[in-house]
Order: structure tokens, then sequence, then C-alpha cells
């Protein structure tokens, strides 16, 4: 018999992976959200469409209802309410897997690991709001609830992806960096471009959460991102050899930067304190990442085939051709 997933959310980016990652494994999937973004799968009628609001607990039980799903992946759970309800809704399904994120850990250290890295505070204010601030608290909380509904015989999980990038990914922050590499010569990298912020491949975040529905522990978290780290510097290497170009990378100070009103900062992906998950505990159920080189084609090919250019992440590049002037006259 095949088993049926149920994809809260399921259009945009980790959402529509995981669809396509359930439809590969021999998932039979319904998808719940309002309707609001085109659906990727209108056309597929492997994919079953359920109208509603995930806050509407009467919309998302009629959802459960429709669909008697025997696994639910949780993609739009943003706020603690969200998670508190969909626990108890589908308390008897095979395996309910929360989407939390890296942010949840409250300690800068390295490697952040589930079990030991302790995790945010959620204060009632920030439980409410939708802040960039509360996003970290938010999911934490999110990942108390999971856990303490495992005590009470739901089979409830947590995935933290640390930064997600790759095909159809409406944040453009890779779009930014492959934009750069594409249209200059020089490209700027502030610091000595050893930075690193862990990054997750959204195909390889949605076969963690099957792998994680299918062979995880209840009330567990399991962190997911690339196997293998690069810097920025080597990031940029990589979408440079994915497009089939070369770009000189430019290293830029504090103090160049400051000339030309810029700051680190300013730069999307850069992170002054390492961000690292430990992903063994994944590992060990089975799971592996895709090779960083066939992971960044696919987000460079991806790139040229969408309108996105990261244009909203642009520090300006008449400041950073500023920062190159006067880096030429060092």
């Amino acid at each position: 018999m095949t088993d049926t997933a149920l994809v809260v959310g399921g259009t945009r980016f980790i959402g529509r992976h995981a669809v396509d990652d359930l439809l590969d494994h021999g998932y039979d999937v319904a998808i719940f959200n309002r309707g609001n973004h085109e659906n990727p799968f209108a056309e597929d009628d492997r994919v079953t469409h359920v109208e509603g609001d995930r806050t509407d607990d009467t919309a998302l039980k009629a959802a459960k209802l429709s669909v008697e799903p025997d696994v639910v992946v949780d993609c739009v759970a943003y706020h603690p309410a969200d998670v508190e309800a969909a626990v108890e809704i589908f308390a008897d399904v095979d395996a309910y897997v929360y989407i939390s994120s890296g942010a949840a850990y409250s300690r800068e250290e390295i490697p952040k690991r589930e079990g030991e890295t302790p995790l945010c505070d959620c204060t009632p204010e920030q439980a409410e709001s939708d802040s960039s601030e509360s996003y970290g608290p938010r999911k934490a909380e999110g990942d108390r609830i999971v856990f303490d509904a495992a005590m009470d015989g739901v089979n409830a999980m947590s995935v933290r992806p640390c930064i997600v990038y790759g095909p159809d990914d409406y944040t453009e922050r890779l779009d930014y960096w492959i934009d750069r590499v594409e249209t200059s010569d020089r490209v700027v990298v502030p610091g000595d471009g050893m930075n690193v912020w862990h990054r997750a491949y959204v195909k390889d975040v949605a076969s963690a959460l099957r792998v994680v529905a299918e062979r995880g522990t209840p009330g567990e978290a399991y962190n997911v991102g690339d196997r293998r780290l690069v810097t920025l510097e080597e990031m940029v290497d990589l979408i440079a050899e994915a497009a089939d170009t070369t770009v000189e990378v430019v290293h830029a100070g504090e103090r160049e930067l400051a000339a030309a009103d810029l700051s680190a900062d300013d730069f999307v992906l850069y992170r002054d304190y390492p961000h690292v998950l430990d992903t063994n505990k994944l590992a060990d159920l089975g799971w592996d990442s895709t090779p960083l080189d066939e992971a960044m084609a696919a987000s460079v090919d991806d790139h040229r085939d969408s309108d996105r250019d990261g244009s909203e992440w642009d520090p300006g590049r008449d400041a950073e051709e500023s920062v190159l002037e006067i880096l030429d006259t060092l």
C-alpha cells in the first residue's frame, strides 16, 4: 500500500522540492495552502491540492480528514501556535516533521549540535511577532513543542536547515552572487574571504525531510546542511566554475569598505562568526548531501532560466567600483 504525504505549504521553495522528492520515492502527495502562489503541480495529477489557511485549525483538520496522511511535512509553521495546533491535529500520523532552523540555536559555537547547543528562549511577545529578530526564538519554541508532543506519544520530529540555496530560491540571496560572477570580471568579497556560513542545498533539505519521516526518532531534531562546507570565496569560485567563467576575487577590509560607505554586513551570505551545524546525526540515518559542484551547477542553470538577479541584496555596484579603485591605489 502506498503511503500518503501531506505537505503543508508545498508550492514555493523547500516545500516544492519536498513534493518532488516524495513523488520520486513513491508517495501519494497532497499539498495544503491558501493558493496565493502559483502551483507548480497544477497539471500534475499525482498531486492533490487542498486549499486553506494553515492558521485556521478547522481548515487544517478538514485537510487531514480528506487526505488521511501517513506523513506530514510542515513547511510553513512560523509561530509556536502553528506547531501547537499541528501536533494535536496530526497526533496519530506515522510522522509529523516540523521544519525548524539553525537560527534556533542561541549560542555561537562550532559546530552547533542537536541536544548540546542551547536553543533560544522565546518570550510571549516573540511568539506572536513576525520580525526577523524573533525568527530564531519562534523556531526554537516550535522545537520544544515537538519534543513535548513526542513525550505524549506523537511521532513528531524536527529538521533544522542552515541557510538554504538552490533552484526556485525566491529569497535571491545566492542569485546576487551568481549575477555578480556572470556580469563582472572582478568581484568584491568582504574580509579575507574565509568567512563560513553553512549552507544547505534545497534538494538535500527535501530528502532530509523524507528520511527523517521514514527513519527518524520521535522527539529528536536533525540538522541539515552541505556535508562539505566552503568559505565565501570558495563559493564564488564554485559559481564561476559552474558558469564556465573566471573572475578575480578582490578582498576588501573594513577600512576600504568604509571609504565607500559600505560594511561587510552589506554583502549577503557574509557572517562574521562562522555558523556551522553538525550533520552527523542525520547522516547516521543514511542521508547524504549532493556534491557541491553538482548543486551549484543546478543553481546557476536555474538562475539563468529565471528573472531573479538578487538586486534587493545589491550593496551598489558604484560603491563596489569605488572600493576597487581604492584597492588599486594601495
